[in-house]
């Protein structure tokens, strides 16, 4: 019978002392032999770069990343980027004061958004992938995209003026934000930087975005 992975599970964010990295290399120690490893990362968010440093770390132990498992979804991005198996940890958690229907309100689309293409979802939307000319992604919540955004996205479509567009490059042919709409910015993002767009003062403004998901008003 093939032995269960190994879980490595990072502390909650308020409760971290070490990098991602010390606290799963301290915990090796504690491991039995060779075998396959889960990353469990709580609200802790990793980088491609922290993620891949893990993954090196862990099949140097004999003991290969298959998983990860976060409460914030963008976490989970450089896991799929290296063909990890991922999930959203989606029960409550009392002590963080999260919302009860937050994770459960997130839709992962895997995939670029093509010409003619129309995402629609009740919650927030994460896009693994470009939104392409001519396609449209509309949300309650949230949009988010991990690639371009050259088509047009539409956050807050049901009048929450606290929902957010972002993207790696924010370059929509038209944008949304509850009633206010706007274009996107014709020059290019500040290279290693994402942008986000919002209300303020009844005006979509951009800017850096902060890495956090969701944003909460």
């Amino acid at each position: 019978m093939q032995a269960a992975p190994r879980r490595f599970q990072l502390k909650p964010l308020r409760k971290a002392e070490a990098s991602a990295l010390d606290e799963v290399r301290s915990q090796l120690g504690a491991t039995d032999g060779p075998g396959a490893a889960v990353l469990v990362c709580d609200d802790r968010l990793l980088s491609l770069p922290d993620l891949r440093a893990i993954a090196e770390l862990l099949q140097q132990a004999q003991q290969p990343l298959v998983r990860v498992e976060a409460r914030e979804a963008l976490s989970l991005v450089p896991a799929a980027a290296l063909g990890l198996e991922t999930a959203l940890i989606t029960e409550a958690v009392p002590e963080l004061s999260r919302p009860a229907a937050e994770a459960n309100d997130l839709t992962i689309h895997r995939g670029t958004l093509r010409s003619g293409d129309h995402l629609q979802v009740d919650g927030s939307v994460l896009v693994l992938g470009d939104v392409n000319p001519g396609a449209r992604v509309s949300a309650n919540g949230d949009v988010r995209v991990w690639g371009r955004l050259r088509g047009i996205a539409h956050a807050g479509q049901a009048g929450n003026t606290a929902a957010r567009v972002v993207a790696l490059q924010l370059r929509p042919l038209q944008l949304r934000i509850a009633d206010a709409v706007a274009r996107g910015p014709e020059d290019l993002p500040p290279p290693g930087f994402s942008e986000e767009a919002l209300l303020l003062d009844g005006a979509i403004a951009i800017r850096p975005a902060e890495p956090l998901w969701p944003q909460e008003a």
